[in-house]
């Protein structure tokens, strides 16, 4: 494998894990350091109008991260969302435990007090379909979905955390069952069996003229193995062959879109054509050169783009409310790392929704996390606390251990120091990652900030 394929497994599997930019100093696999209480000099830094006393008059505390209990303390939160209708809650590592108990705990909150009806993940398509066929009518068997979905570093996700927020959501659409919460994959790194067979069987019912014409263009590319097998593989393939199946995937899309749905079969028209679309982002992201730094650069725009545009699709079909999860780097307003991700998901979601697109950034001091090593490996890593300089070292200096802040209303002596450049955590699937800590404007990068003192290991189930 040359280095560009060694890059795109250690990065890209899923596609853009999001680069580990963080400090290869601070890597270290001894348990993480005990809690400490906020740093004292925080009060004596009151009287200096700095910008974390400045942000602490504006910051609301968070009783807890976990996802049981009260929702009291979000309900500043609840106005921060406005009538926002999608919201990307970030994570700052792809694997701490509290950045997915706050997720359980947030949508919670919104499905309970704002009226969101779907959950959105950096997951595929596919997985997605299969998950909310699950939640919304229990079928099948969710360990069995999450072992055979979450794979390759979409493994970061079958996590004893999802596994309780799905439990929920299922819980929910028990007693809402006219009012379910939903499941959405919003990737493209992996095209399941399930698509081809709704395309097919949309096709046979609805357009049999297409039926062969479809099954020619799928011919071999429906997965008969796992999912990291069936990628793995496919990347093996010659770049001129992947660009032809590319080519293939996007004919079966014309031909779907040269005849539209029209009345009572217009909506699942609407569905089969965002199928067969599914499976051509798949096969046109890894019909990119994953040798060529130019394309590799390419590619991750491609990839966040149309990770926008699955989640605006779902968002404008059924209507309902999202919250979105993905790392800070896809949900970001502004590209952390412009020379690897020229353009994020979050700037496409903010210019095809407007105000109705909310970024939230999370952040921590210090802790652990679960992340690939440099043998390829899952490890337990620790990191931080935060050097002084850094986005982190100022946010933990806020007069509260955890807590929720509107970026967009911070007090004139913070606007300086959120409109400056600062370096940031940014781990991502591998870890050292292969550059160092980016710096970014935060009041650029996203809307609103939740910052956690603290994080531990997520719980992975496989």
């Amino acid at each position: 494998m040359n280095t560009h394929k060694a890059l795109l497994a250690a990065l890209l599997v899923p596609l853009g894990a999001t680069l580990a930019i963080a400090p290869a100093a601070s890597a270290a696999t001894s348990p993480a350091p005990p809690a400490a209480s906020v740093p004292a000099g925080a009060a004596a830094a009151a009287a200096f109008g700095s910008p974390e006393a400045a942000l602490g008059r504006v910051a609301h505390p968070l009783r807890t991260t976990e996802p049981r209990g009260g929702l009291a303390d979000l309900r500043p939160f609840g106005r921060m969302v406005g009538d926002a209708r999608v919201v990307g809650l970030g994570e700052a590592t792809h694997s701490s435990h509290e950045f997915f108990t706050l997720r359980h705990r947030v949508l919670r909150y919104l499905v309970e007090n704002k009226g969101f009806r779907a959950f959105a993940l950096e997951a595929p398509w596919s997985t997605g379909l299969r998950l909310d066929a699950y939640l919304t009518h229990g079928t099948g068997d969710l360990k069995q979905i999450m072992d055979e979905e979450f794979q390759g570093t979409y493994r970061w996700w079958n996590n004893a955390e999802y596994r309780a927020l799905l439990q929920w959501i299922r819980a929910y659409n028990v007693k809402h069952p006219k009012d379910p919460v939903r499941f959405v994959g919003d990737d493209g790194g992996f095209a399941g069996a399930e698509l081809y067979d709704k395309v097919g069987a949309y096709a046979a019912k609805d357009r049999p003229e297409l039926a062969p014409k479809l099954t020619e263009l799928y011919r071999g590319l429906r997965p008969a193995t796992d999912a990291e097998t069936y990628v793995n593989d496919y990347l093996a393939k010659p770049l001129a062959e992947r660009k032809k199946l590319a080519e293939r995937t996007g004919r079966a899309v014309d031909l779907l879109k040269k005849r539209p749905g029209t009345g009572a079969d217009a909506d699942a028209h609407a569905w089969a054509l965002q199928h067969a679309t599914a499976i051509h982002q798949m096969t046109t992201l890894y019909a990119f050169d994953w040798d060529d730094p130019q394309d590799i650069s390419a590619g991750m725009r491609y990839r966040d783009r149309i990770m926008a545009e699955n989640v605006t699709w779902w968002q404008q079909r059924t209507g309902d409310k999202i919250l979105l999860a993905a790392h800070n780097g896809h949900l970001t307003l502004k590209t952390y790392a412009p020379g690897t991700y020229p353009k994020a998901q979050g700037e496409f979601l903010r210019e095809q929704l407007g105000d109705g697109y909310l970024s939230v950034g999370l952040t921590f001091d210090h802790g652990s996390f679960n992340a690939f090593g440099q043998d390829g490996a899952v490890h337990r890593f620790t990191a931080g606390p935060a050097a002084p300089g850094t986005t982190e070292h100022t946010l933990d200096r806020v007069r509260y251990r955890d807590y929720v802040v509107d970026l967009r209303n911070a007090p004139a002596t913070a606007r300086t120091w959120l409109a400056a450049p600062h370096t940031v955590k940014n781990i991502g699937a591998t870890y050292p990652g292969i550059a160092d800590a980016p710096q970014i404007r935060l009041a650029a990068s996203h809307d609103v900030v939740i910052h956690l003192h603290r994080v531990q290991a997520a719980r992975m189930l496989k």
